[in-house]
């Protein structure tokens, strides 16, 4: 309330402003008219006696100044003044205002926009009740060597009954035929526990949910579709609860539709929109039977029960660990080492995208900064050529602290018309910055300029105001009005102390913008050995088209259901689609055979069984796999270094075979041949029965998962003998990439018409996906540093030029009294290399420092790289040559006597 009062009395006072004034401006004349007629009667004459009296008093406005703060009522006043003096300034100098305000709305929009993608993902909690209680249930063997293998069935259930969560959930799922329409459709399903709507705590906007009281070994025959689903294959009816889908020739009545905005808060699924969801118990077909080795559900969640924290749950499910470890020793072996981490969802989706993030927050922050010196520069100079008119302000009567409040309005007016600027440049490209973001990157809450984001412009905004402006206003404030008098004459725009802090203003500068490209130099370099390493493949004019066969949950319906059943599919595809224009191969493999084009590794976390030796237990056994037909290796060019590849005769009641890469051969069999030797490998759609496979062939390594990771073993199965389901039909030929999707089709659909055909695209475009996050960090950074160079350029350039300007007198004197030009040219280069070369022995020192903090984006580069610190260093000094070339020439052609007549 006294708050309310205090701005009410303000307002009264502003509104009575004039009269106030023309009260104050009587009294002090009254004071001066008073102390005349003392005067007076000392024997003063009347006229001189009010001189005296006027003289004493001093400044009306100053009176007038010390009555407004004596009554409180000074601020607004004199912030109106200041507010509109200061649009008086900026438009005396509107092409100094135009740069500075493109310099501010340039740095604030690229700060914003960086921004609000951090905020999406890293500042804003996962859109759940009680996020915080989320969690990811993530089993490692780490004697093995292997991380995050998934979990079973029966520890799935351990879990449950353990007293530490309220739900744990299973996440699996894929991809699903919906049949029924006028074409098959491929959608995205979940296979989740009846728990899992409850354990995120969300309810549908129609119908109801699946709830742990719908528990059933296998599927309870219902689904929950999304709301795009529900639009898109059902026009939004909102009768649409009951009415029936066919998946993978399985029949489900929907029960529910979830919220626009639901999204499944999963890394497997969060670059795939989950249209359909199915619950189930994960304990009858088509599951395979619950063995406690066999953990083939990928991911597991759970919500804490109510009051426990992370640590204390992660010290009972430590417990728990060490007490399965010893009831079940064949399952759990010692040298395996199984243990469980509690790790916070959130961290979980992110991984290592939060670091990259951060690091791009802070590249944009750095040329948001860079650009503030450069305008603290600016605004530096022309505060000293406003020297003269600080001084006579101050000899008037103007106080210190209105001097920099002044000046530090006039930075607040022109940081606040630079971030208005930059979020309308924001606004107008948020477009562009959508299509920028990889795909990869986690949407956990869609990315938008909200409140938050307009809360934070406004801030940096005003940090932007304070950092430029206070170089100009802390000179204004120390600068004595006697000696601003004396020293600014017509040869002076600005003390020594102004000019120290210019120079070290673009020190600073140069400094942050080395720190900047030093990054960037280290991502192109990175970046640009994996564009240059070979994959190990050949993607030119290569492409490949999915596919799915039905897994109906009753098995005997299943007219896929044995590799003698579908193999004759397989050929009968891969003949038809050799018949297609300018195909000029075909083969088929599953989705793990497609070269970095699948989500998560297809990894098979067991120990691998050789046998003709024992593995040695410090050989990590974790072995990715591949199904494929004996077309493959010949289309992607893999070449075959030993032994035969798969063919025609290798079939479901042959001797079953495999083939394994290079990598496999030098991990598993330094010393001796793999041909011929026999390795255990799961059947297909029973992880818990292993059978021997002979090894056939040995072929290249082809880097299927990384680009940056040529060293994965990997065996590949024939497909005539497994029964591959995901299918990847690979084509290569002189073909148009849009028709071969379509002509596909047709073939596959001429066999069996409910069978969609889905997710083209080109080996090269899988190529180029699989570096999204690295280019989009390549690419942001780059474009900052750039940014940085040319702003430390025009500073660099700015100062000099202004120190040439201000020793015009010298050099002319020095001109006059013999010096040569070169000494001249020399004496002005030196003054700005000295600049460089103190900002890079900084930027230097601070890249060491940055570099570390991002070695795992970096490949086969160090983190000190002297090639990059070298280069980018050489280009800076480089630039600041440039820089300095222009003003140290102009020095050399300063004419003495015109010099010396204006000094």
């Amino acid at each position: 309330m006294k708050l309310l009062a205090y701005f009410r009395s303000l307002g009264a006072r502003f509104l009575r402003r004039a009269r106030a004034d023309k009260e104050m401006e009587e009294e002090g004349q009254l004071h001066i008219q008073l102390r005349a007629t003392d005067l007076e009667r000392c024997g003063m004459a009347r006229s001189e006696a009010e001189r005296q009296a006027r003289i004493e008093f001093g400044s009306q406005e100053q009176f007038k100044t010390e009555c407004r703060e004596a009554m409180g009522g000074n601020f607004l006043d004199t912030l109106i003044q200041d507010v509109r003096f200061g649009f008086r300034i900026l438009t005396k100098s509107r092409g100094l205002t135009a740069v500075i305000v493109l310099t501010i709305a340039i740095g604030v929009g690229a700060t914003t926009a960086i921004f609000s993608v951090v905020d999406a993902t890293l500042l804003h909690s996962l859109p759940f009740p009680n996020a915080g209680q989320l969690l990811q249930v993530v089993e490692d063997l780490p004697g093995l060597g292997a991380k995050d293998v998934g979990i079973s069935i029966p520890e799935w259930k351990d879990f449950e009954s353990s007293g530490i969560f309220e739900y744990v959930a299973l996440i699996g799922g894929g991809d699903v035929n919906l049949t029924g329409a006028s074409q098959p459709v491929r959608v995205v399903f979940a296979n989740v526990p009846p728990n899992y709507f409850a354990l995120l705590g969300v309810n549908p906007q129609l119908g109801r949910a699946f709830g742990p009281q719908d528990k059933t070994p296998g599927f309870t025959g219902e689904a929950v579709i999304s709301d795009r689903l529900w639009k898109e294959s059902f026009g939004g009816d909102s009768q649409v609860v009951g009415k029936n889908l066919r998946l993978d020739n399985d029949l489900y009545h929907v029960i529910g539709v979830m919220p626009p905005g639901f999204r499944d808060p999963l890394r497997t699924v969060q670059q795939r929109n989950t249209q359909i969801w199915l619950a189930s118990g994960f304990s009858a077909p088509p599951a395979p039977p619950p063995v406690r080795n066999s953990r083939f559900i990928p991911e597991a969640i759970a919500r804490l029960k109510p009051g426990m924290t992370i640590a204390t749950a992660q010290s009972r499910i430590d417990a728990l660990v060490a007490a399965l470890r010893k009831q079940f020793p064949d399952d759990y072996p010692a040298e395996a080492g199984w243990s469980v981490r509690l790790v916070p969802l959130k961290k979980s989706i992110m991984g290592n995208v939060s670091e990259s993030l951060i690091l791009l927050f802070g590249a944009v922050g750095l040329v948001l900064l860079i650009g503030c010196v450069n305008v603290a520069n600016l605004l530096l100079a022309r505060a000293s050529t406003r020297g003269r008119e600080m001084a006579i302000r101050r000899a008037l009567g103007g106080s210190r602290n209105r001097l920099v409040r002044q000046l530090a309005t006039e930075s607040l007016l022109l940081s606040l018309i630079g971030g208005t600027a930059g979020l309308a440049i924001l606004f107008a490209t948020k477009g562009l910055l959508l299509r920028v973001i990889p795909e990869s990157l986690p949407e956990l809450n869609p990315v938008s300029i909200s409140w938050r984001v307009l809360a934070f412009a406004l801030l940096v905004s005003v940090i932007s105001g304070l950092i430029f402006g206070v170089a100009p206003a802390w000179q204004a404030g120390r600068s004595d009005a006697v000696d601003a008098l004396k020293s600014e004459g017509r040869t002076s725009n600005g003390s020594k102390g102004q000019a120290r802090t210019r120079r070290l203003l673009v020190i600073s500068e140069f400094a942050f913008a080395l720190v900047l490209m030093i990054v960037a130099g280290l991502l192109l370099r990175s970046f640009w050995d994996l564009l240059n390493v070979s994959p190990g493949f050949n993607p030119d004019k290569a492409m490949v088209v999915r596919t799915w066969l039905p897994v109906p949950n009753d098995p005997s319906t299943d007219i896929y259901g044995s590799p003698d059943m579908e193999a004759p599919l397989l050929r009968e595809i891969l003949r038809r689609v050799k018949t297609l224009p300018a195909i000029e191969e075909a083969a088929v493999g599953n989705i793990a055979a497609i070269p970095l084009g699948h989500n998560r590794n297809n990894l098979n976390f067991y120990p691998l069984v050789c046998e003709s030796q024992e593995v040695p237990k410090d050989r990590a056994p974790l072995v990715n796999s591949a199904v494929v037909t004996p077309e493959y290796f010949r289309l992607l060019q893999i070449p075959l270094q030993r032994g035969r590849s798969f063919s025609e005769a290798d079939k479901e009641k042959t001797p079953a075979v495999v083939m394994i890469n290079e990598a496999m051969a030098r991990t598993y069999w330094p010393n001796a041949n793999p041909i011929g030797d026999r390795i255990k490998v799961p059947v297909a759609g029973n992880p818990s029965s292993i059978v021997w496979n002979t090894i056939i062939g040995v072929v290249g390594n082809a880097r299927t998962e990384s680009l940056a990771d040529s060293g994965t073993p990997q065996f590949y199965l024939c497909a005539y003998q497994r029964r591959p389901r995901d299918l990847a039909i690979f084509v290569r030929g002189r073909f148009n990439p849009a028709s071969i999707p379509i002509a596909v089709r047709e073939q596959v659909q001429s066999i069996n018409r409910e069978l969609p055909v889905f997710g083209a695209q080109t080996l090269d475009q899988a190529l180029s996906q699989s570096l999204s996050e690295r280019r989009f960090s390549m690419e942001i950074a780059g474009l900052f540093g750039m940014t940085a160079l040319v702003l430390a350029g025009i500073g660099i350039y700015g100062v000099t030029a202004y120190m040439v300007s201000e020793r015009k007198h010298e050099i002319g004197v020095r001109i006059a009294l013999g010096a040569e030009k070169t000494n001249i040219f020399g004496m002005v280069l030196r003054q700005g290399l000295r600049m460089a070369l103190s900002g890079a022995a900084m930027g230097i020192a601070g890249g060491l420092l940055v570099s570390r903090l991002m070695t795992h984006l970096l490949y086969k580069v160090r983190p000190t790289d002297p090639v990059t610190f070298g280069a980018v260093t050489l280009l800076f000094i480089g630039v600041a040559v440039v820089a300095c070339y222009l003003p140290a020439l102009r020095a050399t052609k300063v004419d003495p006597m015109i010099a010396l007549r204006d000094s």
